[in-house]
């Protein structure tokens, strides 16, 4: 039987008290024992007490579930500059088993929660349970079953008090900045407020099964993406059943040669970024946990409880913006974003500054050229544009960023993050050329996609706005 997952803030809460005291403690132990030593001496035990505190962060992340779960689950995507060089590799597969691994809670536990939702046996609802869940995530688990009817279907369950350890994680948001600030300086309060606007909906299994099957009818017939249809009416606020996938995880698929990688990179970027300028809507949960490849090619992505529909004009606005970015017209760009009001202080940001930072965030994505993505590349960006340790664009960084283009742009570092970790190569802004300028596509599964596009029904108009709470704050970037 797994260990009762804490629920209260105060236990919660209590839990990251003790990592941020032991951290605290650590380092003044460390510092009180560096005097006198030599400088590699002293780098070498500054190396060993930040190790050692990073250890104890993804030991609490991995056993906590809820928000810390989370985010653990989106640090893993990417390889950020959080140890040394050397070490990064042991740490990445240490964060990676946030991602694919979280604590598995006991068959009988699941099944009662299960047999609480339909209020019937677990038999009158399925003809056969596989007790062996396939996959484990941030909040339940994943179990495949047969319908008796025979078809396959994957059925999340939600830890039980899931749901209270959430909103417990929730008002503990102060302490876990200061625990993760130990080790990552740039998980700023947007970071965790996009967080806390956003997570508690993954706990809706029913609106989430609603988004997924709409989605799901949106992708029919696609020639590479595929996502498994929902059966809402088999679903409930704790278990969702949906189509069953076989498929590979994204282990296998890094093992697989490049030029397969580099397909499988395309179709990640054409889902996750593509499809908020072709839609107006996309996944604001891009991680390798979330998708599989199936026997066919085709790519199976999943878990849409952090979904996103925007404005026509909040996303023309970041189209406009990226594509000043990429002409180098700085004058443009800087009056875009003071018109808009992303830039506050004006006097402050000069247009070359602020040209400089898009940039960094999203030159991979500007330069006409075959680039191949690193996690170094990913991470490098990611910490340029977030971390406050940086010195460049200490004004950018201070502006706000409203809150619907606060989650796109985490969307797109996240999937830059897996593009990395799966070294992807490719013209990446000849792809996005298609979504931006109108372009024809010059891939194969470009072609592919746009025969698709003129193959679909006219699209049903969309009032914009995110699946979510409406936003009402700006967050500072």
């Amino acid at each position: 039987m797994a260990k009762e997952l804490p629920t209260s803030r105060l236990a919660r809460g209590t839990k990251l008290g003790i990592a941020v005291a032991g951290n605290a403690l650590r380092a003044q132990k460390t510092r009180r024992s560096m005097r006198g030593r030599s400088e590699a001496v002293r780098a070498r035990m500054a190396e060993e007490s930040m190790i050692r505190a990073t250890e104890q962060m993804v030991m609490v992340l991995g056993t906590m579930k809820g928000v810390a779960m989370k985010l653990g689950q989106m640090l893993s995507v990417l390889d950020l500059d959080l140890v040394p060089p050397e070490h990064r590799e042991r740490f990445q597969r240490r964060l990676a088993v946030l991602r694919d691994s979280a604590p598995s809670v006991s068959f009988e536990v699941m099944r009662a929660v299960v047999e609480e939702d339909f209020r019937q046996p677990l038999k009158a609802v399925f003809a056969e349970f596989d007790p062996e869940p396939v996959a484990a995530a941030s909040i339940g688990q994943v179990y495949k079953a047969t319908l008796h009817d025979g078809r396959a279907v994957a059925v999340k369950v939600q830890y039980p008090g899931i749901d209270a350890a959430v909103r417990a994680d929730l008002k503990n948001l102060a302490m876990f900045r200061r625990i993760l600030q130990s080790a990552m300086p740039w998980v700023t309060p947007a970071v965790l407020d996009e967080l806390r606007l956003n997570l508690e909906s993954e706990l809706d299994y029913v609106a989430e099964a609603n988004t997924q099957k709409q989605i799901s009818e949106l992708f029919t017939g696609h020639p590479f993406i595929m996502v498994p249809t929902t059966y809402p009416e088999l679903s409930t606020t704790r278990v969702l059943v949906s189509e069953y996938f076989p498929g590979r995880g994204f282990d296998e698929i890094r093992q697989l040669p490049a030029a397969e990688r580099n397909r499988i990179g395309e179709i990640i970027y054409r889902f996750y970024v593509g499809s908020l300028f072709t839609f107006n809507e996309f996944c604001g949960d891009p991680h390798p946990g979330n998708l599989l490849l199936g026997p066919d090619g085709r790519v199976a992505f999943l878990d849409f409880g952090l979904y996103n529909r925007m404005d026509p004009e909040h996303v023309q606005f970041e189209a406009i913006c990226i594509r000043a970015a990429a002409e180098e017209r700085a004058e443009d760009l800087r009056d875009l974003m003071v018109e808009r009001g992303v830039i506050e202080s004006p006097d402050e940001i000069t247009p070359e500054e602020c040209l400089e930072y898009v940039l960094a965030a999203c030159e991979w994505a500007l330069v006409d050229e075959e680039i191949t993505i690193t996690p170094e590349l990913a991470s490098g960006a990611f910490v340029l544009a977030v971390d406050p340790r940086a010195s460049e664009f200490a004004g950018m960084k201070q502006q706000n960023l409203p809150p619907e283009h606060l989650f796109s742009r985490r969307a797109d570092f996240l999937t830059f993050g897996m593009l990395g970790q799966l070294g992807a190569t490719g013209n990446w802004h000849r792809i996005a050329r298609e979504w931006l300028y109108g372009d024809e596509p010059v891939t194969e599964l470009g072609r592919a996609h746009h025969e698709w596009l003129a193959g679909r029904p006219a699209p049903t108009p969309t009032t914009g706005g995110s699946t979510k709470k409406t936003r009402k704050r700006a967050a500072k970037a």
